[in-house]
């Protein structure tokens, strides 16, 4: 199926995917070459596990998982097989959330540095409860099949709102991460005179902006949307889609479900009478 405007998501998905490439690369150099390596011993070694599994699932893997609905190469797969796909990334994107903050507060403990004080560690914990209530929300209601049409037209406006917004947020406390650990680790030379380590990492800084830029972007274009496919879920509840929206952006298809089932209910209704008036009416000639 053709898409409106192909080679310019073309190259923005090109350009998603390299930015976010780097953005990882550039965490991972960071924590070997400037902050000494990587280890599981309490020590700043343990925390540098912190930003490079964060930026590894809950930026760049959770940004592949919101677009991951609108690659046009998927759109002849089952609505089924890209829910499974997009939930699966997200489990990752959990669990290496899990790694990560389980390393931040062991190396704090070791260190006896106190938890929980500063405002990216409170917007941060926010956002990892808010995503894994968003990760069973939509296990629940949207991949199992048990849950009926008109709640699922209801909860997928609050679905896609709530994930851009944990994703917005989740970028928003890396960077606020990232300027916050440069203001504890450069003293000699300082943050402020412009060192090698500051440079670098304020240019990753701007690379996880970038990305999360351009994922907003291709998610917010309603012409790259997935196509809503022909079988409506009452008829196949573990294939195709009535919900009229991709996982990454909605739009407002619920009305247009409701009378989808409106007009199938009425038309049965109608051939059930139909059937009783003839059936009638031949008892009555015999």
């Amino acid at each position: 199926m053709a898409m409106e405007g192909y080679r310019g998501f073309l190259g923005l998905l090109v350009s998603a995917l390299l930015v976010g490439f780097l953005s990882v690369i550039f965490t991972l150099i960071w924590a070997l070459h400037y902050r000494e390596g990587l280890g599981w011993d309490g020590t700043g070694l343990e925390f540098n596990w912190h930003p490079v599994l964060l930026v590894t699932g809950f930026v760049f893997i959770q940004g592949i998982a919101i677009i991951v609905y609108r690659l046009p190469w998927t759109w002849k797969c089952s609505k089924l097989l890209m829910k499974s796909i997009h939930a699966g990334l997200n489990s990752v994107a959990a669990i290496l959330a899990i790694i990560a903050m389980v390393a931040v507060f062991d190396y704090h403990n070791a260190g006896n540095i106190p938890n929980m004080y500063s405002l990216h560690s409170w917007i941060g914990l926010i956002a990892v409860i808010l995503y894994f209530l968003q990760l069973l929300l939509g296990f629940l209601v949207f991949l199992l099949p048990y849950a009926p049409l008109s709640l699922r037209a209801v909860l997928m406006p609050i679905h896609v709102y709530s994930g851009l917004l944990i994703f917005g947020t989740v970028i928003a406390t890396a960077l606020m991460g990232l300027t916050e650990k440069l203001f504890f680790v450069l003293k000699n030379p300082s943050y402020s005179s412009f060192p090698p380590e500051g440079i670098f990492t304020n240019t990753l800084g701007l690379l996880i902006l970038l990305f999360g830029a351009l994922i907003f972007w291709i998610v917010t274009r309603p012409q790259w949307k997935r196509p809503k496919e022909p079988n409506p879920d009452f008829l196949h509840p573990n294939g195709g889609t009535t919900e009229g929206v991709d996982g990454s952006m909605a739009i407002n298809s619920g009305n247009n479900t409701d009378k989808s089932d409106l007009e199938l209910n009425n038309e049965v209704a109608a051939r059930k009478r139909n059937f009783t008036l003839d059936d009638a009416g031949q008892r009555s000639t015999m």
